[in-house]
Formats: structure tokens, sequence, C-alpha cells
């Protein structure tokens, strides 16, 4: 099953690196979602809880666009049919495309951290560091959890880019309150851990349930 799904997600990663559909998306619709946050407040310093629910809302939209893509090759070139034909493990596919959206995510991040740090956010964001990759970490597992799931719901409608993020972004409502709650103190003008540990248990809780019903209920998504 590792064998299969790694073959899956370095194909993923070879299509995005010839084509660069998804990630260049991501990233450049951060930014611009940034910019217009920065001229739109008309204020270039932002901290606490209006930095914190900015920089999340932006990634989790920005993440959206990267889930309505994650099964794109396969479906426009036919592929799916084969895939799901080929004598592999389903849950090799799940994997495999919660790892590529997890890429996804660490390359979008490492764009629009920075340019969030440059067009709105006061305090120094390296005085929020180990924290803030901490809880980056931990709500990324979790949105690559629910998006390749919801991917695979989708994969077959003809609607699937109304459908995703009708179906994501709800099921994503508990980990943007956890990730922004647990960030607004570290964006203040003195970076505080304040409740962190709650946050982060919560999300790590998150993340495992979610991930276990993926792996329980993947094959049958793709079999209906």
């Amino acid at each position: 099953m590792i064998r299969a799904a790694g073959a899956i997600f370095r194909k993923d990663l070879r299509i995005e690196l010839r084509t660069g559909e998804s990630v260049p998306a991501m990233v450049l619709f951060s930014v611009i979602v940034f910019v217009l946050f920065h001229f739109g407040l008309d204020r270039d310093r932002l901290e606490g809880d209006l930095a914190s629910g900015v920089l999340w809302v932006t990634i989790l939209l920005a993440a959206v666009l990267g889930v309505t893509r994650l099964f794109a090759g396969e479906r426009e070139n036919g592929a799916i049919d084969g895939l799901l034909l080929a004598p592999i493990d389903r849950t090799a596919i799940f994997l495999a495309k919660a790892a590529s959206l997890l890429l996804y995510l660490v390359a979008l991040e490492v764009v629009a951290l920075p340019a969030f740090a440059l067009l709105l956010l006061g305090p120094d964001l390296l005085d929020a560091m180990p924290e803030l990759l901490l809880i980056v970490v931990l709500a990324d597992l979790g949105l690559a959890a629910v998006g390749a799931l919801v991917a695979a719901l989708a994969v077959e409608t003809r609607t699937r880019e109304l459908i995703v993020p009708l179906m994501l972004l709800p099921l994503l409502v508990p980990v943007i309150i956890a990730a922004a709650s647990a960030t607004e103190p570290l964006l203040g003008e003195t970076a505080r851990t304040a409740d962190l540990g709650q946050w982060v248990a919560f999300l790590s809780l998150y993340d495992a349930v979610f991930m276990l019903i993926s792996l329980a209920v993947f094959d049958f998504l793709l079999e209906d």
C-alpha cells in the first residue's frame, strides 16, 4: 500500500511541477487577498485576533483551490477509471492525495506567511516561532485529511467547483476556530502562549478522528 501511495504521490508531484496548476494559483490567491486586506482595511499593521483571523481564513480559502484540483489530472484525462481498476488498496489513493495536498499547503505557507508578515502583520513573525509552526503543521494535517476526502466525494460530480467548498468549509470550521484561537496570542505585541496546549490538543484530536474516518470510508466513497 505504501509503495502504491508513493507512486501516485510522485505522479501527482511530477504533474504539478510540469503544469503548475495548483500551488501557483493558491499562492497568488493568498497574496492577492493580503493585498486586498491591506488596502481594504487601510491598515498596514494588524495584530491579535484580527491578524490571526485574516491569516487563517486566507489559507483556508486558498486550500479550497487545491482541493478542487486534487483529482483534476485523473478526471480530465479519464485516468480515474484506470486508477480505480488498478490492483491496489484504495487507501493508497487517499494517502497519496492527502500527502499531495499537504505538500501544496506547505508550499503555499512558505510564501504566504512572509507575505502576510510583510503586508499586514505588525509584530515580528519570528517572535511567534516555533509555536506557530506547530499550529500550522497540525492545521495542515486536518486540511489535508478532510480535503482529500471531500475531493474524492466530488470527483465524479459535474458541479464539483460548487460542491467542494460547500462540503469542505463547514467541516473545516473547527480547524479554523482552533488554529485562529491558538495563533491570536502569538500575534500580539508580546507573543504569549496562553491556552496553546488546549488548542494543540484539540487540533491533534481533530486530525486523528478525521484521519481514521477518512481511512474507514474512502474505499466506499470511490466504490459509489
